[in-house]
């Protein structure tokens, strides 16, 4: 069990605190909004505190017609001033709703905006989150944080927040008044209050807590069903529904567990503080009763009182009733928080500059090491790799050919030595540029639940339309585009599985045309495909990597002949490295793992010689 004032109090609040001051920059770009419906809020509370007071003077006045003695020398009631006073309590009333009309349009207004800044920022920082980063954490959590953990922030400031804050500045307005009126009453009013914070300090924690856990339920619910739909394919292959249902409802148990204990908590504080509510008016009645006896206070002014005590008692309740929800949107803020403060592994040096024009594509290689989750995957690597040059990344499992092109593109960076690029350290060079020059066709093609149009226009964004029509050509993929009923504009499903795997191959071959980079990467890009879908897409990159460096990363003999130059990778070390032919002549590596292929499969050799 969590204190108040333990551990968890702290976390809480240090957690609240950390989210509200992440939040100020966005707030001060609204700064303007913002401060129109402070000044709504404002008058809003002065509404709130004159309105009781039409009430407080019908009510003595009837009192001294019905023969009563006050003191004050007050007029009896007269049919003016009933309808002076009923006309002032309905003009104030609605001045009162225009301000709380106002008030919470604009900071509906604000709430949104800010939450749709927030969530750009958010998606344009994940993005430039570690590749390592992203194959560590569920997918489907990060949405939720992207997308439900932002949005329950936004509606929480809207629906709790700002009732709270202009709430607390009436509770200020109103006991300052209250003070004023009949001091006495108003200690008995402020002791209620104290015991409602001591409750809400014993609650608040616990509270948190379990909101926090059901959120981390529910993303972890988000990743179950983001990866099974993923992989529906194999789930319905083996048979694994069932199964896979047990777990997920075991794991949507522990999420309905846990929003339970936090709203049985919640709705525990909303009762206590109905009695203390009620302590509060039964105190005041009684005392507030015995002054009207004594003449020591109207009726009016016991009215008065307790209109003010009822609305300074309404912070109170609503406290109790959204601690449910500002606990959960505390937790969100906590998960969102937790996103942002991740650093980006890889970003731009304090000097970086332009790739210089025209990029060559010669890569060097200096003395490289690189691990992958603290262990070495490159140990040493010495290498250089001429313009123009097409070398065969070949080897085991493990061996690091993925590490090497992956230095490349600056996914990671090495732990020791250096990779340059025509010369230049690739860590003074943009992210942007130095990306801008490679192109990258993987064994499983990306592509976007977007038409198909769009997806080739990736490679490129300021490419025309004929641009991307040449492209498809050259990618041997303008035949079967056309033959689909809407052409370029067909919208491909997500993954394009809409597509074979021949097919979407094409299309990201042709997405790399458009890109025109000095260096490509092929990453076992026949993997998975018959050979009559193979030789189609080897047809194809014959015009892509043409006059280009490109680092062919494969475990196929034939794909590897069709290099003019073979590295041969060992245990994160260069151990062959040379032209095909004349290690194939040789007894090495490449040699023996070419003797055990069947001479017929090699009728594709030489292919990609320039």
């Amino acid at each position: 069990m969590t204190s108040a004032t333990g551990p968890g109090a702290h976390a809480s609040a240090s957690s609240l605190g950390r989210m509200v001051r992440h939040m100020l920059p966005y707030l001060r770009q609204q700064k303007k909004l913002a401060a129109g419906g402070v000044l709504a809020m404002l008058t809003e509370v002065v509404l709130r505190v004159a309105e009781p007071w039409p009430v407080k003077y019908v009510i003595d006045a009837l009192s001294v017609s019905l023969g009563a003695r006050l003191d004050g020398d007050l007029a009896p009631a007269t049919l003016w001033l009933l309808l002076v006073c009923g006309g002032c309590a309905l003009a104030l009333a609605m001045l009162r709703a225009m301000a709380s009309f106002l008030t919470t349009l604009a900071f509906a207004l604000t709430g949104s905006r800010i939450a749709t800044r927030l969530r750009a920022d958010l998606y344009q920082h994940v993005q430039r989150l570690s590749v390592q980063y992203h194959r560590t954490t569920p997918q489907g959590d990060l949405v939720q944080r992207l997308v439900a953990d932002i949005g329950r922030l936004q509606e929480v400031a809207v629906t709790a927040g700002l009732p709270l804050m202009g709430n607390m500045l009436t509770l200020v307005a109103m006991s300052g008044v209250m003070l004023w009126l009949n001091p006495p009453l108003t200690l008995c009013v402020l002791g209620c209050a104290a015991a409602f914070v001591l409750a809400t300090r014993y609650s608040a924690p616990k509270i948190t807590a379990a909101a926090r856990k059901t959120r981390k339920q529910e993303g972890a619910l988000a990743s179950l069903a983001h990866e099974t739909l993923g992989a529906i394919a194999v789930v319905q292959a083996y048979g694994l529904e069932s199964a896979l249902s047990r777990r997920f409802a075991g794991a949507n148990q522990k999420s309905l567990t846990e929003g339970v204990r936090a709203r049985r908590l919640a709705a525990a504080l909303e009762r206590a503080t109905d009695v203390l509510v009620a302590l509060a008016v039964g105190t005041v009645l009684f005392f507030g009763g015995l002054q009207v006896l004594r003449s020591e206070m109207t009726p009016g002014d016991l009215v008065l009182f307790l209109t003010y005590m009822k609305t300074t008692m309404k912070p109170l309740r609503d406290v109790a009733k959204y601690s449910g929800r500002i606990a959960r949107a505390a937790a969100s803020g906590e998960r969102v928080m937790q996103v942002l403060r991740q650093q980006p592994a890889i970003s731009n040096a304090a000097d970086a500059r332009p790739c210089s024009e025209p990029v060559r594509g010669e890569l060097h290689f200096d003395r490289v090491w690189s691990d992958y989750g603290g262990a070495p995957v490159l140990k040493g690597v010495e290498l250089h790799i001429r313009a123009g040059e097409h070398v065969a990344l070949v080897g085991a499992s493990g061996a690091g050919k993925s590490s090497l092109a992956a230095l490349v593109m600056r996914l990671q960076d090495p732990a020791r030595g250096e990779v340059r690029l025509d010369g230049r350290p690739l860590r003074s060079l943009t992210l942007a540029s130095l990306r801008a020059q490679v192109a990258v066709v993987h064994q499983e093609p990306v592509l976007f639940a977007m038409s198909i149009r769009d997806n080739i226009r990736m490679g490129n964004l300021a490419a025309d339309e004929t641009a991307i029509v040449a492209a498809a050509r050259q990618a041997d993929a303008l035949a079967f585009i056309q033959v689909l009923p809407a052409g370029f504009d067909t919208v491909l499903g997500e993954r394009g599985e809409t597509l074979s795997g021949g097919q979407r191959q094409r299309i990201a071959i042709a997405r790399a045309l458009l890109r025109d980079a000095a260096v490509v990467v092929l990453d076992e890009v026949t993997s998975g495909l018959d050979s009559r879908a193979a030789q189609a897409v080897l047809n194809s990159l014959d015009r892509l990597i043409r006059a280009r460096t490109t680092l062919v990363i494969t475990h196929d003999f034939d794909v590897a002949m069709r290099c003019e130059r073979i590295i041969w990778l060992e245990d994160g070390r260069v151990v062959e490295s040379g032209p095909r032919d004349a290690l194939l002549a040789g007894d090495g590596r490449f040699a023996r793992w070419g003797a055990e292929r069947a001479p017929a499969t090699r009728s594709t050799e030489g292919k990609y010689d320039d």
